[in-house]
């Protein structure tokens, strides 16, 4: 079957032009002429402004280089937009409605030519990244829908299935170089070590998968959690494992022993459906609540909440290029971006804080609870009250401990 005809977007903006005065057309109206353009001029903004899509999207991924992103919906349509902080500058790049059905996840490759694709409809996508132009398609890749994918380097690609297949592709030649199948639910997310040998399954069986990539062969199985393991992540220079769950709990795994976990840290979350490294230290996790969490790991501490997506559940997480944003999409058919520049600073001292009376997380951006700049200025003022009686507490504990 033909793929369907590539249609071009159409460039959005949210620039109104104001309404014409009197003045303009007078003598000596060449100050009201500055004030106009004064008007008409776009503001600098701290965060890209939303992006509103027509559907659902499953998957949001950012370009190496450049503030592009592209992301992948229910109905299985992939757009690419550019992102900028200037005011109602966010433009629509392209659209492409290649997959016939739902478009699962979608990856940059390294030098961000090229995107690759993986859907519902067992299909995997090979894309130019500039004009979202079908290259390669690979249809019926696996025998089941096709849940997440992975680009190991330049010219290989690990995809997983609803069926707990997991198979790794070489591109050039456009065939499976490995096909094994060791879970029992759905692979939901895979990671590589730095040396590009291990790759690392999490699934919805619950448990963590290693295998060998070099050596075409399974490793091991983790113990089973007792519930889905979401995402999986490497951390602490590769020392460690990070797996998000959907009971609210985050299982670390030590490197060379991933057999049983070394840590867990439970969340008060509903679940932890995605999550996306910061630095070594930190990881931001979303859930089903909507909010998007800062957590630091090993000690284990939620620092605060980088934003939300009111009400609605967090699809993926993705941090551009420069570190600078964190891009989350959602059921309210909405991109967003939050600051997380001043994020990957942050330390974490061993010492535990009082929990606040009232449950509020630490509030780690303007928007985290809102867009109003009334109460973002509210918040930020008893947030900086509340923290100076912790300091205080906490130097009272560290005088009477100290006797």
């Amino acid at each position: 079957m033909a793929a369907p005809t590539e249609h071009a977007g159409i460039p959005a903006t949210s620039q109104i032009d104001a309404e014409p005065t009197s003045s303009e057309f007078e003598p000596g109206g060449s100050a009201s002429d500055d004030n106009e353009e004064d008007l008409t001029e776009p503001r600098i903004l701290d965060t890209p402004q939303d992006i509103r899509l027509e559907a659902v999207a499953n998957t949001v991924a950012v370009h190496p280089s450049r503030d592009v992103l592209v992301c992948g919906d229910v109905d299985g349509d992939v757009y690419a937009f550019s992102y900028s902080c200037m005011e109602g500058q966010n433009r629509e790049l392209w659209s492409s409605g290649h997959h016939l059905k739902s478009c699962r996840q979608v990856r940059f490759s390294e030098d961000g030519e090229k995107l690759y694709s993986v859907s519902r409809d067992k299909a995997v996508h090979m894309l130019d990244a500039e004009r979202g132009r079908l290259v390669t398609r690979i249809r019926g890749a696996h025998g089941v829908p096709i849940n997440c994918l992975l680009l190991v380097d330049a010219n290989i690609l690990a995809t997983g299935d609803d069926g707990g297949t997991l198979k790794v592709w070489d591109m050039r030649k456009g065939s499976a170089i490995m096909d094994l199948k060791h879970h029992d639910d759905y692979i939901s997310d895979i990671a590589v070590d730095e040396a590009k040998r291990i790759l690392l399954t999490a699934s919805g069986d619950g448990t963590m998968g290693i295998f060998n990539i070099k050596r075409r062969r399974f490793e091991l199985l983790s113990e089973y959690q007792s519930s889905d393991l979401t995402s999986v992540a490497l951390m602490k220079r590769g020392k460690k494992v990070v797996c998000g769950s959907s009971e609210g709990t985050v299982y670390i795994f030590n490197w060379n022993g991933f057999g049983a976990t070394s840590d867990r840290f439970a969340l008060q979350a509903e679940s932890v459906d995605c999550i996306a490294p910061v630095n070594d230290n930190i990881i931001c996790a979303a859930s089903i609540d909507g909010y998007i969490r800062a957590i630091n790991i090993l000690p284990n501490r939620i620092i605060g909440c980088i934003g939300q997506h009111v009400g609605e559940p967090v699809e993926e997480l993705a941090k551009s290029w420069d570190s600078h944003f964190l891009v989350s999409c959602g059921h309210d058919q909405l991109i967003k971006f939050w600051d997380i520049s001043s994020l990957a600073t942050t330390t974490v001292n061993e010492y535990r804080k009082r929990k606040k009376k009232d449950g509020r997380m630490k509030s780690l951006s303007k928007k985290a609870f809102g867009d109003s700049n009334f109460f973002s200025g509210l918040a930020d003022e008893l947030q900086k009250k509340e923290e100076e009686k912790e300091g205080d507490d906490e130097a009272d504990d560290s005088d009477s401990g100290s006797d």
